[in-house]
């Protein structure tokens, strides 16, 4: 069953100015619940404007974008921060924590936002800290953690609402060639359990580890 499906997908920007420019054109894929697929190209090939775009950061110029059978284009900003907030989990290249509060904080965060109680919040985020293999890392500040470390800790962060999917942006873009593959097997297991992850990159051994590599070039699907 399709969880994402974008049809003919298109981001114009600078619509009817000299310099407009079609970082998406015509863009379609299905993507299934229970995935695992990488979104590959160079850089400027649109990868990064098909991620937001996927991940409700952004809407296409023209096209339809049906995220778990909702339009995106009819929704307000409201709508859309729930679905952001609800359904997407996020993991960035630099890891985006917050470098003065303890691991365990950063992973409670999109709770807090959800206004959930503490003790909700703490006994969640020692739940999701012990599957990515930190549950001995709670009370470490950021600064006090390797780089495989804070990225393992931005992914139990992007696992404490349960999303739908797990959008990430080059996860292994920052770490060495064993964290990289730690973070990797990490997200594997995840899929096994069920979730739906999309890695987007330029690391071509992330290839050999996701069910279907989606290649984008120029605002199209290549393969």
């Amino acid at each position: 069953m399709s969880l994402l499906e974008l049809t003919d997908i298109k981001k114009i920007y600078f619509p009817g100015a000299p310099n407009e420019f079609a970082a998406l054109d015509g863009v379609s894929l299905n993507i299934d619940k229970g995935e695992m697929v990488a979104i590959m190209g160079v850089s400027g090939s649109g990868k990064s404007t098909l991620m937001n775009i996927i991940g409700c950061l952004d809407k296409p110029t023209s096209g339809v974008y049906k995220f778990d059978g909702e339009e995106i284009a009819k929704l307000d900003k409201k709508e859309l921060v729930k679905i952001r907030r609800n359904k997407i989990g996020f993991v960035f290249q630099n890891f985006n924590l917050l470098p003065r509060v303890q691991a365990v904080t950063n992973v409670e965060m999109p709770l807090f936002y959800k206004g959930a109680r503490p003790k909700e919040m703490r006994a969640k985020a020692r739940e999701v800290m012990a599957k990515v293999g930190l549950e001995k890392r709670q009370r470490h500040m950021p600064n006090m953690l390797s780089g495989g470390e804070k990225q393992r800790v931005a992914i139990a962060r992007a696992l404490i609402n349960d999303p739908a999917i797990i959008l990430a942006d080059e996860p292994t873009g920052n770490l060495d060639t064993k964290s990289g593959k730690q973070v990797l097997e990490i997200l594997n297991n995840l899929n096994q359990q069920g979730t739906t992850i999309i890695i987007v990159t330029h690391d071509l051994q992330i290839a050999d580890r996701v069910k279907r590599v989606i290649r984008i070039q120029d605002g199209k699907i290549e393969q």
